[in-house]
């Protein structure tokens, strides 16, 4: 079980938004780079990033503070997802040594994409299934489909892809608590990881993540909460690696 922490870009700032609206944001940090250098001395062991301005424009927006993170933290895996729409865009960001691309709008609106890409850039695609009531939210989740998350998955699977990112955005950013049932069921329907997100806010929840890994849920992207610090990282990552027999490390 990875604790996976978020670092949310919106005009080169560090931002956290509520329920995905961009009118409702906090800035963090006008220094994402020094966050992200913050999370890997907290012992992070893998980063999200998200382009919101270009989750809403269709295209990168914020791939120059991407590619400083990445040049800043060299050997850590990096996941980034937002306006990733094309296999020219996922390649470019491979090129930069990001590990792993999010897809999101686009596999819900043209999914043969995520069966090309798949087949293009074996091992480094993710979906991300955003959801509310089980149906699917596009467009930096401004609209909702009428597809069902679970159908969605199924496929998607079936198409290899890596893993799943399932926010529920009724909850994320809200500090309410994460879903975790409906990320457990998600991910009992599907034999790839599930990785969990959306309003995780306190260290009982982390109990709970891991009682979830044992239907698949392989991991759990931590945002508000670690900057807010109801959560703290090395500590709920120690928790989670003393349940799971893992010694502690030792330089």
């Amino acid at each position: 079980m990875l604790l996976i922490p978020a670092i949310d870009l919106k005009q080169g700032k560090c931002v956290r938004l509520r329920q995905g609206r961009m009118e409702d944001n906090t800035v963090f940090s006008d220094d994402p780079v020094a966050v992200a250098k913050r999370w890997v001395d907290a012992g992070a062991r893998r980063l999200h990033l998200v382009d919101l301005d270009g989750a809403f424009a269709g295209s990168p927006v914020n791939r120059q503070v991407i590619q400083d993170i990445v040049e800043a933290c060299p050997d850590l895996p990096i996941q980034v997802g937002g306006g990733i729409r094309d296999e020219e865009t996922i390649e470019q960001y491979l090129d930069l040594g990001v590990e792993y691309v999010i897809i999101g709008t686009k596999a819900v609106s043209e999914p043969h994409f995520v069966e090309d890409v798949c087949l293009a850039f074996p091992g480094h695609i993710i979906v991300g299934l955003d959801a509310r009531e089980g149906k699917v939210a596009v467009d930096g989740w401004s609209k909702l489909s009428n597809h069902d998350v679970t159908d969605m998955a199924k496929r998607f699977e079936q198409d290899g892809v890596a893993a799943i990112v399932f926010t529920d955005i009724s909850r994320d950013g809200m500090m309410q608590g994460a879903n975790i049932e409906a990320t457990r069921e998600l991910a009992r329907s599907v034999r790839i990881p599930i990785i969990a997100s959306g309003g995780i806010s306190q260290m009982d929840e982390i109990d709970l993540l891991i009682d979830a890994a044992e239907d698949g849920v392989s991991g759990a992207i931590i945002g508000r909460a670690l900057y807010e610090g109801t959560i703290d990282l090395a500590a709920a990552q120690k928790r989670i690696d003393e349940r799971a027999g893992i010694p502690p490390f030792t330089e």
